[in-house]
């Protein structure tokens, strides 16, 4: 659960409204301006009201909550705020809306006149649903549900990507050489702009005085220009701090360039880096932070550990230090300068013990359990209403002319322990906790049960647990579970990592008609070309 009371704006609530909270974002220059939602989908703002970025109507600042009736029940998916300053917000249906300066069309609403309050962006003849986010400085950029980036505003330094440095009133599609890709993720820095492409590619443009675009020179870039690595990977996560960049690849692995005067990189020394660099982590990470509103960088780790680096409240830290935080938004809370949110951030309802927690509770309970399922030998107690409930497959089994419903105990032996126990523990929690490999089961048994959601829920254990050396072994459970969107990006990540997945046990072992069609499919994308 997050802590609001780490960030100093958040005590001037009272703790009913507090807790009320479920999405919040703290920025300005001194972190003094706050804007979140409540549980009913209201939205509010307070703080200094910097060039009218509450978007409350005025210029006043507030040390109270004013509501912004033009967003209430708009159900915010995405907030981002520059140091023009100027605010973006994306809505569940695709909307954009903007607010704030406005001196160098980054509303891109046509003109320069400043936002008081929130308006609607048209993005292509709003025929464009937005996904994504981001401001830099004093220009804008967002992500369509197609895969595409556009951009306006400042465009000095070729943030835009239009091959000039006019400015851009009005939003543009950033075309060359991103028309033909799909792109799944994109950031800002101050005066650049980063996109992640579906296959882990990353195109940056825009100020690269320091290197932060990782292209290997200092020059800046008016279209978007590839970075190139060391090694082959694939990027899944990028962020852009005031003047540097971080990466972080399928595997688990960071990387980082730009700016390092206060050891944001993370690499041991102060020296900058106009290509990525691996920062030594030692385990594998699953997020990576950083904000253009300081040098403070953050990343967490597959088992729950935070790290810091950088300028940390006025002390530099070269390399990643292990921190007793349970998530990097703390960092930014207590050790940045200032201490914004480095992310929109989201959260659950206060701990009170609801139907789906007094659920959790009775799974595996003898005491209350009127079923028993044995599996290899071991009991797990259940009850057979929430069964019913809850799966059609039991629905089914236990009706009066079905063996199985008048028995108390139900032999299972077509799935392990392990698989069975994840998936009636899924039954009670909707969750599920198996490492990859098992999570391979519970997809066979989810599809044998027709369980479609439990199938995407395997389905994304498997995609944040793929290695090179369970690649293959996936993709073809893939393929034999008729998991499509799974295959595909086990696929993915298989070219992108061939010659590695090509020299593993698992490879060779396959059935040869599936190693046939993988080496078919391989070569028509051009998988083996180098």
């Amino acid at each position: 659960m997050v802590d609001f009371g780490k960030w100093p704006s958040f005590t001037l609530l009272s703790p009913q409204e507090v807790e009320s909270i479920r999405q919040a974002c703290v920025f300005g220059t001194c972190a003094n301006e706050v804007i979140y939602t409540t549980d009913d989908d209201e939205v509010y703002a307070f703080g200094q009201n910097c060039s009218n970025c509450l978007g409350t109507g005025d210029n006043q600042s507030s040390m109270t909550p004013r509501r912004l009736d033009a967003l209430c029940g708009k159900k915010i998916t995405g907030i981002s705020y520059g140091s023009g300053p100027h605010v973006l917000v994306c809505t569940d249906d695709g909307k954009l809306y903007a607010w704030g300066h406005n001196g160098y069309n980054q509303l891109g609403n046509g003109n320069t006149v400043q936002g008081t309050v929130p308006v609607r962006i048209s993005v292509d003849a709003m025929k464009k649903r937005v996904t994504q986010v981001a401001c830099g400085s004093h220009h804008s950029m967002v992500l369509t549900t197609d895969g595409e980036v556009y951009t306006w505003g400042y465009n000095n330094c070729g943030q835009i990507g239009s091959g000039t440095t006019t400015n851009q009133p009005v939003p543009r599609r950033v075309s060359t050489p991103l028309h033909n890709k799909v792109i799944v993720s994109i950031a800002a820095g101050p005066t650049c702009s980063m996109a992640i492409t579906d296959y882990g590619q990353v195109f940056g443009w825009g100020y690269n005085g320091t290197g932060q675009l990782g292209v290997g020179g200092t020059g800046n870039q008016l279209i978007p220009c590839k970075v190139v690595f060391v090694q082959p990977v694939c990027i899944v996560q990028i962020v852009c701090g005031y003047s540097h960049t971080m990466a972080l690849t399928d595997q688990g692995y960071l990387y980082s360039w730009g700016a390092n005067s206060n050891g944001q990189l993370g690499i041991g020394n102060k020296s900058n880096q106009l290509s990525p660099i691996k920062v030594e982590t030692h385990e594998r990470i699953v997020e990576i932070a950083a904000c253009h509103s300081s040098h403070t960088s953050a990343a967490k780790s597959q088992r729950g550990q935070v790290y810091m680096w950088g300028l940390c409240r006025g002390q530099i830290i070269l390399s990643p230090h292990l921190t007793n935080f349970t998530c990097t938004d703390d960092v930014f809370a207590c050790f940045s300068n200032p201490p914004v949110m480095w992310r929109q951030l989201s959260i659950e309802p206060k701990n009170f013990l609801t139907v789906a927690e007094s659920l959790k509770r009775e799974f595996d309970r003898e005491e209350t359990s009127d079923l028993r399922f044995r599996v290899e030998g071991k009991d797990i107690y259940v009850h057979k209403a929430v069964l019913k409930i809850r799966c059609e497959h039991f629905r089914m089994m236990f009706q009066s002319h079905w063996n199985e419903n008048s028995k108390e105990v139900i032999e299972i032996d077509q799935f392990s322990y392990p698989v069975y126990h994840a998936f009636l523990q899924y039954l009670y929690t909707d969750t599920v906790d198996l490492p990859p490999e098992d999570a391979i089961g519970l997809l066979d048994l989810a599809t044998s049960y027709c369980e479609n959601r439990l199938k995407t829920v395997c389905q994304l254990i498997i995609k944040s647990g793929i290695t090179i050396e369970n690649a293959f072994l996936l993709h073809c459970a893939a393929v034999r579970y008729e998991a499509k969107e799974l295959e595909d990006f086990c696929f993915r990540f298989c070219v992108n990592h061939l010659t590695g997945v090509t020299q593993t046990m698992a490879f060779w072992q396959v059935d040869g008609m599936l190693l046939k069609e993988f080496m078919v499919k391989a070569g028509q994308c051009g998988g083996f070309k180098n």
